[in-house]
């Protein structure tokens, strides 16, 4: 079982929290065992901004498949829910990132292990930092934390109260 598996989910249509919900179920499902859940985040849209705000969310996994193997059931699970693939960065009912494969380095023409954007991305290292501060980049060799702190991404993250919904 390899653990420190790290997806990103995303949603900006529809009932977000929903999506949120059965992608979690799927995954847990189809793919491997959640260890780990963060809170939920509402963020402006990152790269293609004239659509709804985002619900974000990290999860931990442990999985005995193989990142490609992870990929494709992302992929099902994405489209079983009914994602349709139109745009880049356009908006979606669910996306799921895979952001670590444990300490994995990997790239081919289908997926970068670690995800190349997470420094980047304060609606990812937010929650990233909520479940796995301490977490060490495999590439970038420093903190979660320390990456936030460096991040120039300055898009609000807020965290969501999901209590009253």
């Amino acid at each position: 079982m390899i653990e420190g598996i790290y997806l990103l989910l995303g949603s900006n249509l529809g009932d977000k929290l929903s999506y949120l919900s059965q992608a979690i179920e799927k995954i847990e499902k189809t793919i491997g065992r959640v260890k780990n859940v963060s809170s939920v985040y509402e963020t402006a849209a990152w790269g293609k901004e004239d659509q709804p705000t985002f619900y974000n969310q990290v999860i931990e996994i442990k999985s005995s498949l193989g990142y490609i193997e992870i990929l494709k059931g992302i992929l099902a699970i994405e489209q079983e829910i009914g994602r349709k693939r139109k745009e880049k960065w356009g908006a979606r009912i669910i996306d799921i990132d895979l952001l670590y494969f444990g300490t994995e380095i990997f790239t081919n023409h289908e997926l970068v292990l670690p995800h190349p954007e997470i420094q980047n991305r304060r609606f990812t290292l937010i929650p990233l930092c909520e479940i796995a501060q301490n977490f060490i980049h495999p590439v970038l060799k420093v903190t979660h934390q320390q990456l936030l702190e460096q991040c120039n991404d300055s898009l609000e993250v807020k965290k969501l109260n999901t209590s009253n919904l």
